[in-house]
């Protein structure tokens, strides 16, 4: 007779009570932790993250730490150049290993980064988050997370730590380019399309970092963030709501850092108290790596590890990544009474909840990768890739030089011009593991720009100077990056970002910037070049947004691109040949000036430029939204079919969009919301709706947009969301900045408060005109 514990034919909460009852006090207690196996020719202390050796307190090899079970598996592919045969091998002789070793025989969850797609050896790098969100097309972006899941399961892995969901409030802090940009309402949609795409695939998504972790002050990684309740609750939680009721994501990731001087580790309120109690989250808690640590080491808010521990699990983390430490001192805390025995118990429930999804309880629970051959890297995911990079590149300005019409010379320059690391993310494999092994390259072809605009433009005559590193001050190569430039017909100055990890680069994980110049010299190559009078196409590479203002209007053309990828090459080279029609559009405004102003668009009145009461201006010189085309778009015939909807109503607005240019194209339709008059302050606008619209020349079409009034919905002063009666004006057109249709509604009625779910999107359907 099969126990229980064991019958997929059992509903799975009686399969979990079942085997939680057969379960001795270690056995619950090692399903809480993980291990991270390290190979012998691992590289050395510091190169995964700053004082790692200090929190390496727990058991030190796999058979110690597996002798009562395992709760997890802690990146057995993404930590060291293995291909996927021998990776998926090895994961199978690890799994078998802990289902022999341990009275239950139950396997681990093995989980892996995803941020850029799965990050291992020669697995596809997508774009990065960044320029997920520059798509505005949440419905491709979960395609591709459909695929990077199909990936990870081929090889038996479980859990993928993404998306990241933080909204940017900040562009200083080193980890916007793993954002989806300064919107909670984009992050939220293209976020959730992600999670359900990973999902669909059998891979437990994972949300990052709940939160506050991209609001830290001064932009630092891991520092404070001094934020009240009300931005807490409509900027930062928006999107991880929507992910957790909308995305159906089984797993949250805390943040490291502390808001208002309570970390999140040890927040109870917002671990459970909010996201269980009242999204109705039941998925599992896992720990940022050494997060529960940090609590003792960092924050000193726990006397030792131990009370560390103890005041993790009663917050409501459930695992402990990436290695078991404090954990593994729960039962001695339990034993003398200072932990109740029902507050672990509460999470190995959810824990073999999940195993129990994962089927990881079955009988014969599936060790072997399901097909250890996969083609990580395949045509098709290298087709999504590129499609994915050529909707992300975003034309900011254009005086008529681009599209280039058959030049027969250009001169490109720059860092980012033949360095194809520079398209990668932090989290990319190439960059986040084979950076450490010179001789490993990048693990999958990656054309550089030079390699890519030579492929594009094969007639026409393509010199290349690199002018000065990306960070390093060598003004040695700008002498004959300027002659280069003087002797074309046309300069291509590619500059940037080289994305790595705790300071070791100029984007990434640890890599803030003091203020918004470009890294390193770059700004005096770009002067020097400018000044030989030779039409100049500024390229900007990069992972977060730099100041551009100082020389913007001096180039013939601008162009950015967000760390686009493994096919990103291909994806400029052909906006600037006219192959690709440009689409993208800014999740992040661009700056005008690179110190003292680094907000967002998504601010109240004082936060705009008030013109006479301070002499500093922060309105972006590309607005958040922006992005220009090869074609014209015009927006016309607005109309809303109420003039007044109830607090608990609806209405639709409708708007007309033309092709009025003379090749096919695609455009965000974007809606914008306005409060007139609210109890706190709102933000003068704030995206409501959007769709990305592809239309033939002379083609228009109708896009009507369904608003409910829980859209306007807010953090009242007495912290409760409200709808409020009152008049809204709403917005249409192609970025924050530039809307030319505008009308009024007024919601009429009682104040309600909104308590539970509510509508959290905004409806589209496009029709013909």
């Amino acid at each position: 007779m099969v126990d229980t514990w064991r019958d997929p034919a059992a509903p799975v909460e009686a399969r979990v009570e079942a085997l939680l009852a057969e379960m001795t006090a270690e056995e619950k207690l090692a399903q809480l932790g993980s291990f991270w196996p390290k190979r012998g020719d691992d590289a050395g202390e510091g190169e995964v993250a700053p004082m790692e050796d200090a929190m390496n307190g727990g058991p030190k090899t796999l058979e110690e730490a597996s002798v009562h079970g395992l709760g997890h598996l802690t990146r057995a592919f993404g930590t060291q150049p293995v291909d996927a045969a021998a990776g998926a091998a090895d994961l199978e002789r690890m799994q078998r290993g802990i289902v022999e070793r341990s009275r239950l025989g139950i396997p681990a969850i093995a989980h892996e980064e995803c941020l850029t797609g799965f990050t291992t050896l020669g697995a596809t790098v997508y774009p990065t988050s960044l320029a997920w969100a520059a798509t505005f097309d949440p419905e491709l972006i979960g395609r591709m997370a459909r695929r990077i899941g199909a990936d990870m399961r081929a090889v038996g892995v479980h859990q993928g730590l993404s998306p990241v969901m933080d909204v940017v409030r900040d562009y200083r802090w080193g980890r916007v380019e793993e954002t989806m940009g300064e919107d909670p309402y984009l992050v939220g949609t293209v976020g959730s399309a992600y999670v359900r795409g990973l999902e669909s695939a059998g891979i437990v998504a994972t949300l990052k970092h709940f939160a506050g972790y991209s609001a830290s002050r001064g932009a630092r990684n891991h520092a404070p963030v001094p934020m009240g309740p009300r931005e807490f609750a409509d900027v930062i939680l928006p999107p991880f709501e929507m992910a957790v009721r909308l995305g159906g994501a089984r797993s949250v990731m805390n943040s490291y850092t502390d808001v208002d001087g309570l970390p999140a580790a040890a927040n109870r309120e917002l671990l459970t108290g909010l996201l269980r109690d009242r999204w109705g989250f039941t998925g599992t808690v896992v720990s940022d790596y050494w997060a529960i640590a940090f609590l003792d080491m960092m924050h000193r808010v726990a006397a030792d590890r131990a009370d560390s521990g103890a005041q993790a699990i009663t917050a409501g983390i459930d695992v402990e990544l990436p290695a078991a430490d404090a954990y593994t001192q729960l039962g001695a805390k339990v034993a003398a009474g200072e932990l109740d025995q029902s507050v672990v118990d509460a999470a190995v429930r959810r824990v073999l909840r999940q195993k129990a999804e994962l089927g990881l309880l079955d009988p014969e629970p599936a060790l072997a990768a399901p097909d250890a051959g996969v083609d990580l890297d395949s045509a098709g995911n290298r087709a999504l890739a590129a499609e994915i990079a050529a909707k992300s590149v975003v034309l900011l300005d254009n005086d008529g030089v681009l599209p280039l019409d058959a030049p027969g010379s250009i001169a490109l320059i720059g860092p980012t011009a033949d360095d194809a690391r520079t398209f990668l993310g932090c989290y990319s494999f190439p960059n986040h593991v084979l950076s450490r092994y010179q001789d490993r390259g990048t693990g999958v072809p990656i054309p550089s720009l030079l390699d890519a605009l030579r492929a594009e433009l094969p007639d026409a005559s393509v010199s290349y100077e690199q002018g000065v590193p990306v960070r390093e001050a060598d003004r040695t190569g700008i002498e004959a990056a300027v002659a280069a430039a003087a002797a074309a017909e046309v300069c291509v100055l590619a500059v940037g970002d080289l994305a790595s990890m705790f300071g070791r680069g100029t984007s990434g994980e640890g890599c803030d910037a003091a203020d918004l110049n470009l890294p390193g010299v770059q700004t005096e190559l770009i002067e020097a070049v400018l000044a030989t009078g030779t039409p100049t196409v500024l390229v900007a590479v990069s992972g977060r947004p730099y100041a551009l203002g100082a020389f913007a209007d001096r180039c013939a053309a601008v162009v950015q691109a967000f760390l686009p990828g493994e096919e990103g090459g291909a994806a400029i080279a052909g906006v600037l040949s006219g192959r690709i029609n440009p689409g993208g559009h800014l999740p992040v405004g661009i700056p005008r000036d690179p110190g003292g102003q680094p907000g967002t668009y998504l601010a109240p009145p004082l936060g705009q430029f008030s013109e006479g009461v301070s002499n500093i201006d922060p309105t972006p010189l590309y607005p958040f939204g922006h992005g220009r085309s090869y074609t014209e778009f015009t927006y016309s015939d607005l109309e809303l079919d109420a003039e007044a909807i109830g607090t608990d109503g609806g209405l639709d607005i409708a708007v007309t969009v033309a092709n009025t240019g003379g090749r096919s194209g695609e455009d965000v339709v974007q809606l914008y919301l306005s409060d007139e008059v609210a109890q706190v302050t709102r933000p003068v606008r704030e995206l409501a709706g959007y769709a990305r619209l592809g239309l033939e020349a002379g083609e228009s079409k109708r896009v009507v947009f369904t608003l409910h009034a829980d859209r306007t919905s807010f953090t009242g002063r007495d912290g409760a969301r409200v709808v409020e009666p009152g008049d809204f004006t709403v917005a249409v057109g192609h970025s924050s900045a530039d809307l030319p249709l505008l009308g009024r509604f007024r919601i009429e009625g009682a104040t309600r408060a909104v308590e539970g779910e509510r509508v959290m999107t905004t409806g589209v359907r496009i029709t013909e005109n």
